[in-house]
């Protein structure tokens, strides 16, 4: 069970992130490549990603993603880019991708909106600079550097009595239920996290935490930590301002969703999101 967005063939050129010098050599590599996108959009051939000889770029809008098949690969960092914003268009694109081409795109898109959304300093407020290869902004007044930022959330099963808890938000597709998810907050551990965010939303008491597998997530840039929980008991109490609908589901319930079988009775997350393989674990753990 290889979660979604995992698993990319690239190789993180590590060293060319502090050798300007070997930058610039991947740069003027002739074999190098630039992932050819329409706005952050992935332009794809079959399930693949496109790649187009790299031009001739600035420095300042050079992204060096790392090497596949030893060939350096790039993404442009548009100047002028604002913030990006998802689409239904971009998770059927997205879902259209081999899982590793997907990997690969996640980690350019993540990387190319941290760069959009953070042209200033954060401690002076000067138009700072992309820095060691488009893997940090660096600010040429106060000299500080700036790294690009994932945020932790832990997406979780309840369990109680064979059945584990999903839920609904209002923007899902008709239909759809998936596990429950909240960020991290400040100065709380992924435990906690998952105990807090299960009361909050569905007012049930998690005791044992088991973690499950991590995922990133590109939307824009989440760090997702399955996990299950046990919990003491099924009653529930909905936030409505979190949550349209909950509801417990058996086993043969989520066997059913996942197959797309008549009569299910929710429609699962998409394959290439955690929570169907967290769906698959919470499956495997009872045959295994």
């Amino acid at each position: 069970m290889t979660p979604g967005f995992t698993g990319s063939p690239l190789v993180r050129d590590e060293a060319a992130r502090h050798d300007p010098a070997l930058a610039e050599a991947a740069a003027r590599d002739p074999a190098a490549r630039l992932l050819v996108l329409d706005g952050y959009m992935p332009t794809i051939d079959g399930e693949r990603l496109r790649w187009a000889p790299l031009p001739d770029l600035p420095v300042n809008e050079r992204v060096l993603l790392g090497r596949i098949d030893g060939v350096p690969r790039f993404a442009r960092a548009d100047p002028a880019a604002a913030g990006a914003r998802r689409s239904f268009e971009l998770m059927e694109a997205v879902g259209a991708l081999a899982a590793p081409e997907a990997a690969t795109y996640a980690v350019a898109r993540s990387l190319l909106d941290w760069h959009a959304r953070h042209r200033f300093c954060a401690q002076c407020g000067t138009p700072s600079l992309l820095h060691r290869a488009g893997w940090a902004r660096h600010c040429p007044a106060c000299d500080t550097e700036h790294f690009p930022r994932t945020d932790p959330v832990v997406i979780m099963l309840a369990e109680h009595d064979g059945q584990v808890l999903v839920g609904r938000q209002p923007q899902f597709p008709p239909h759809r239920y998936s596990a429950l998810a909240g960020f991290v907050e400040v100065g709380e551990g992924l435990e906690e996290a998952v105990r807090r965010e299960l009361f909050e939303e569905a007012g049930v008491t998690a005791g044992t935490v088991r973690f499950v597998a991590s995922q990133p997530w590109p939307f824009p840039s989440q760090l997702m930590l399955a996990c299950i929980a046990e919990v003491a008991g099924d009653a529930l109490t909905i936030d409505r301002t979190e949550l349209e609908d909950a509801m417990w589901v058996s086993r043969e319930d989520v066997r059913a969703a996942l197959a797309g079988a008549d009569g299910a009775r929710f429609l699962p997350p998409p394959p290439y999101a955690i929570a169907h393989t967290l769906f698959e674990a919470w499956l495997a753990s009872d045959e295994g």
